[in-house]
This record gives C-alpha cells, sequence and structure tokens, in this order.
C-alpha cells in the first residue's frame, strides 16, 4: 500500500491506497475521481504503518480493497459507509 501523510494548520490528512489503484481513473456518476500519484503516492507501508498513520488522522482518504479491508479491520472504518466507486473500495475517515 501507498501510504502519503500531508499536514496542514487543523492536522494530519492521511491518503493510502493499494499499489495498483494508483493512477487509475474512476467514474462515479458524472464524477471523475482520479487516484493521483501527486497524492497518493508516498512510502510503501505495511497495514501496521497504515493503522499507525489512521490513529494520528484527522482526516483520511482510501483506495483499494486491501487499504479499505485494513482500515475496517482495525475499527478505523465502518463497512457499512465503505462504498465501491467503479469496483474499487473507497473510505473517506473526518474526526471533528
Amino acid at each position: 500500500m501507498y501510504l502519503k501523510i500531508h499536514k496542514s494548520g487543523s492536522g494530519i490528512m492521511v491518503a493510502v491506497c493499494d499499489k495498483d489503484v494508483l493512477g487509475k481513473k474512476l467514474k462515479h456518476g458524472n464524477v471523475n475521481v482520479m487516484i493521483s500519484e501527486g497524492f497518493y503516492k508516498g512510502d510503501i507501508v505495511s497495514e501496521e504503518q497504515v493503522i499507525e498513520a489512521l490513529a494520528n488522522a484527522k482526516t483520511a482518504n482510501l483506495f483499494g480493497e486491501r487499504t479499505v479491508a485494513c482500515a475496517i479491520k482495525c475499527g478505523a472504518v465502518d463497512p457499512e459507509y465503505a462504498m465501491i466507486i467503479d469496483g474499487v473500495p473507497h473510505a473517506q475517515i473526518f474526526h471533528i
């Protein structure tokens, strides 16, 4: 999985995706979603590193079967709120 941490004044935003979906352009209705290298391609990491990053994140954007399954497994994402976009699992996390 690729993990990229984006830091801003309001906290940490985590972007994680499976290696096989990086660079894909997905279609959801009239909306196109790009899993861009600029936003997602960071370090290749283990599940444990993803779990640690999610624990410290204020927000997260997740794409891919392995990535979303990892977030569900550690309790960061409720499976009811994960969705499929053009065949690719996706979830977002927002801590207010």
